[in-house]
């Protein structure tokens, strides 16, 4: 089945840490982590509605300034959910530029930033360009405490991590997976047409009952799953983990937000040579994030964050990466 989320690397595995979350039929994109974009297309760029951030370390946040230029002058909200300090970010990064070309006629433009920490959000506010980014207090999501996004195909979950402060990984967990089959709906002389997303957002959203068909006529969405028009399978799961030290209650969390990922991006900076190093960073090596893929039942495991150190010896740590990913037995 086609995937309704395309996950890529916007930077390979060796560059900033960005995870690009293309929903396809959809005009929208998430990203997870938001270091150099400057891979990104400005219409990539322009589908972004959501940033999750791990921690703010520049490499993870560097690409806040070109995501802003690209979008300043184009309606619509982002909102970008990081750890404590994020909301705080944020608005110095903003302050640093002078904002008096701005007002009521500009496009209704905003940025709202939420801090999360492990059982819940602390602290969120809204940045308007037509208020000249000067920031004001926004309501706090109402959330079960892993989930940091919701909405009614999918939603995002977050679980805390030490790298010496807060780093926080993500995983997006879609509902229900559905297809359209067109043979199938041209043996039912059914028109492909935008009544098509409507009834498959409506599956994904758990809903039953009718919908409006191409010719306004009423049809059972169960009639269509029945029929093999519409095809349904479990939701898509993509882990994200970075920058994490390799302690207990790190391998914890990690195995539980990558637990049976369709797909895991989970960082792999250092050869297992290098383990030392690794800990005084705390970051993982490639054996490292490899047996926690694999201990964690991820069905594809991608490594990514290598260290600069190791520029020309990458196949190395995805060589050490798969050696431990695929051994059986215990690490």
């Amino acid at each position: 089945m086609v995937a309704l989320v395309q996950p890529r690397l916007v930077n390979g595995p060796s560059g900033d840490s960005t995870l690009y979350l293309d929903f396809a039929f959809g005009q929208r994109a998430m990203l997870f982590d938001l270091g150099d974009i400057h891979a990104l297309s400005p219409r990539e760029v322009g589908r972004i509605t959501h940033v999750f951030v791990s921690h703010l370390h520049m490499d993870h946040f560097a690409g806040f300034d070109r995501l802003l230029r690209l979008r300043l002058n184009t309606p619509g909200r982002i909102r970008l959910v990081g750890p404590p300090g994020l909301s705080e970010g944020v608005a110095h990064k903003l302050a640093a530029y002078r904002w008096n070309l701005l007002g009521d006629t500009s496009p209704d433009f905003a940025l709202e930033a939420l801090d999360w920490r492990e059982g819940g959000f602390v602290a969120a506010a809204l940045f308007r360009a037509r208020d000249g980014f000067a920031g004001c207090p926004s309501m706090l999501p109402d959330l079960p405490p892993d989930l940091v996004w919701q909405e009614a195909g999918l939603v995002v979950e977050a679980v805390e991590l030490d790298h010496g402060i807060p780093s926080l990984a993500f995983a997006l967990q879609e509902r229900l997976r559905v297809n359209v089959q067109k043979a199938r709906l041209d043996e039912m002389g059914l028109a492909v047409g935008p009544w098509l997303s409507r009834a498959k957002e409506r599956l994904r959203a758990g809903e039953s009952g009718a919908v409006e068909g191409p010719d306004g006529q009423t049809l059972s969405l169960e009639t269509l799953v029945q029929a093999g028009a519409l095809q349904t399978a479990d939701g898509q799961r993509i882990a994200y983990v970075t920058d994490a030290g390799w302690i207990e209650a790190n391998r914890q969390r990690i195995r539980t937000i990558a637990q049976d990922a369709d797909t895991l991006f989970i960082e792999a900076g250092f050869l297992d040579a290098d383990r030392e190093i690794a800990n005084g960073r705390q970051h993982l090596t490639a054996a490292q994030a490899g047996s926690l893929a694999r201990e964690a039942g991820a069905r594809r495991a991608v490594p990514h964050h290598f260290s600069p150190r190791y520029e020309t010896r990458e196949e190395e740590l995805t060589a050490e990466f798969e050696a431990a990913y695929r051994r059986s037995g215990e690490a």
